[in-house]
């Protein structure tokens, strides 16, 4: 019997007690399974108290380890040991109870946060309650046992319409989990169809979302994945609706982020080409991203009522962004270009101007400053250069204030790269330079390549405008080319290597060294071929036609010329003005029958590469440099 006058015990006495008993109750067989020693522990931990708990338990284990190594006989030792098993059963089932007491805790602060809002905003807390940036993200755990917690609040709620939509969440939440069991099976099978080409265009390309419409049972994912096939904007979609669905909304949205997340985790995992599962990754980020912001333009045009439809496309533009912050916040977040190579020609849909209004949003401006690189780059790709331009302007002055070095290096190279094209070469020049000085004192390699590319060629191309150039004008030029192709290769950066590669080729065409300009420019042609960058290969074959008119093989220095003239007229660079030169003064030394003739014996050579319609076009673009059109 306890002495009354005894003080009371504190809450850690009674935890060094309540460990002592567990330990000799294992012992004794009493406890026979972590199971039943986290039941007791369920039932007698107070709330608040796991701190103290956890002290009790690591000074017992450490008593017990002490005990056991000063042992010498091997009956004590074998009865220390004993202790130390039971103490190992304990700490498993206090881990556990952590783990689910933190589950708990997590659901239980997401269910006042959905509740202490107004009723029509409570979607959107839902959603921001499972933002996959939050602390603790909510995984397969949190996401049932919210689920459980929303069906039980809503058996308490008076109002009908309220505790209906908490149910409608709670079913959406556990088919969304149900859908991804039944695509995991499907998630990369696609990948393996007998097909050319891996990516998400819906036109040449294998693509996930035929095979996932044929395995997914709930309407809403169904459709959109057909839409996604077919290459139908997934805003069609939401401006069909008539009704709102909360549950199919909810499902949609756990489905599309645990798809987002497998593919992203498989990329990632891929040993055979670290790059190629890079890039894989950047394209699912922003796929899905496209994909919400294209919703939330639809139900901005959708037949909802006024509520529904404006608060659908918020909360879609919520999406959106949580998967640009997602992508923004990882240490492989690709600055430069290559993102976009699989949403070629009519799959892309231009769609990623759906992307400009959740950046409004964004808060976080190092994050801001990053999802802007990536989208100038895109806009780039697709010619939209002053739009380019804009974006890459902005980041870098997101990027200067909060100190984010790389991706100021990174905008800067990106200007560098739009002035190139645009012959601003003074220009170009300039930002170069300043890239190089900063990616130096930062260490920052990637950087350094592109920059030294950009400088390297901005160089030559001033150094072209001179009457006369002689090898010393080119020296730096082309050590700065020569370096940058050096780092590019080590980094397997294939663009950066392409253009090291055509800037080192114009260099000796200029300084006439045509052997040296072969090697070079037969190394771009082979890269450029390779990673689809048409303006790079244009130039190549311009470049070449010169080279080989130098090396006095005229058949070669024609077909070359012939292909730079036609394929620069394409891109729209009045570059090719300089190839039909070339090919008129081939034409004349050729005269009409031999030049028309090396036409016709390389005509299924052209014919491959510009097709029927563009062999059939080269003596027009002649006629109209001859008439200076």
């Amino acid at each position: 019997m306890s002495d009354p006058s005894s003080p009371p015990l504190t809450t850690r006495d009674r935890y060094n007690i309540f460990v002592d008993r567990i330990i000799i109750n294992i012992e004794n067989g009493k406890l026979l399974s972590k199971e039943h020693v986290y039941r007791i522990l369920s039932e007698s931990l107070e709330a608040g108290t796991g701190e103290i708990f956890e002290r009790a338990l690591e000074e017992h284990a450490n008593l017990l380890q002490a005990n056991f190594d000063a042992q010498s006989d091997e009956v004590k030792q074998a009865k220390a040991k004993q202790k130390l098993r039971a103490m190992q059963i304990l700490q498993d089932a206090w881990e556990q109870w952590q783990k689910n007491y933190q589950i708990q805790d997590a659901c239980a602060r997401g269910i006042d946060n959905i509740l202490k809002v107004e009723p029509q905003e409570r979607l959107a807390a839902l959603i921001q309650v499972l933002d996959p940036n939050q602390i603790p993200v909510f995984e397969r755990p949190h996401i049932q046992y919210l689920a459980q917690l929303l069906q039980k609040k809503a058996e308490t709620l008076a109002d009908d319409a309220e505790a209906f939509a908490l149910r409608q969440f709670a079913i959406g939440l556990n088919r969304g989990l149900e859908s991804f069991d039944r695509l995991e099976g499907y998630l990369i099978s696609w990948l393996y169809e007998s097909q050319k080409q891996v990516g998400f265009e819906r036109t040449k390309a294998i693509s996930p979302w035929h095979s996932w419409a044929l395995q997914t049972a709930s309407p809403l994912p169904r459709d959109l994945f057909s839409g996604q096939a077919s290459n139908q904007s997934a805003a069609e979609i939401a401006k069909a609706q008539r009704s709102l669905d909360l549950s199919a909304w909810v499902e949609l949205a756990i489905l599309l982020q645990y798809l987002q997340n497998g593919l992203v985790h498989w990329f990632d995992r891929q040993p055979y080409d670290a790059q190629a599962g890079m890039h894989m990754t950047g394209i699912t980020f922003i796929s899905f991203a496209m994909i919400w912001g294209e919703l939330s333009s639809g139900f901005q045009n959708s037949a909802l009522a006024e509520s529904d439809r404006q608060s659908l496309a918020k909360i879609c533009f919520r999406m959106s962004l949580q998967t640009l912050r997602t992508f923004a916040q990882r240490e492989n977040f690709p600055l430069y270009g290559g993102v976009f190579a699989s949403f070629a020609g009519e799959s892309f849909r231009e769609t990623i101007s759906y992307l400009d209004q959740p950046l409004k949003e964004a808060k976080n401006t190092e994050e801001k400053a990053r999802i802007l690189t990536v989208l100038g780059y895109s806009q780039f790709w697709m010619g939209h250069q002053q739009q380019a331009i804009a974006l890459h302007q902005e980041a870098l002055t997101l990027a200067r204030q909060v100190d984010d070095r790389r991706c100021e290096i990174a905008n800067l190279n990106h200007l560098s790269r739009i002035s190139l094209i645009q012959k601003d070469f003074h220009t170009s020049e300039a930002q170069a330079q300043r890239a190089v000085i900063l990616a130096r004192q930062n260490g920052d390699r990637q950087g350094e390549a592109n920059a030294l590319a950009n400088l390297g060629y901005s160089e030559v191309m001033l150094a072209r405008q001179q009457e006369v150039i002689t090898p010393a004008d080119l020296e730096t030029p082309i050590a700065h080319l020569e370096r940058g192709q050096h780092l590019s290769e080590k980094l397997n950066d294939l663009q950066n290597q392409s253009l090291c590669w055509v800037g080192l080729g114009s260099a000796y065409v200029a300084i006439e060294q045509p052997s040296q300009a072969q090697i070079a420019l037969e190394k771009s042609l082979t890269l450029t071929q390779r990673i689809g960058d048409r303006d790079l290969q244009a130039l190549s074959h311009a470049y070449l036609g010169e080279t080989y008119y130098q090396l006095h093989q005229l058949e070669s220095a024609t077909y070359h010329a012939c292909l730079g003239m036609y394929l620069l007229e394409q891109r729209h660079s009045k570059a090719w003005q300089q190839s039909a030169a070339l090919v008129i003064i081939l034409q004349g030394k050729l005269g009409e029958a031999s030049f028309t003739n090396i036409l016709q014996q390389q005509r299924s050579h052209l014919i491959s590469q510009i097709g029927v319609d563009g062999f059939d076009h080269l003596p027009n673009l002649i006629e109209r440099y001859r008439k200076g059109e």
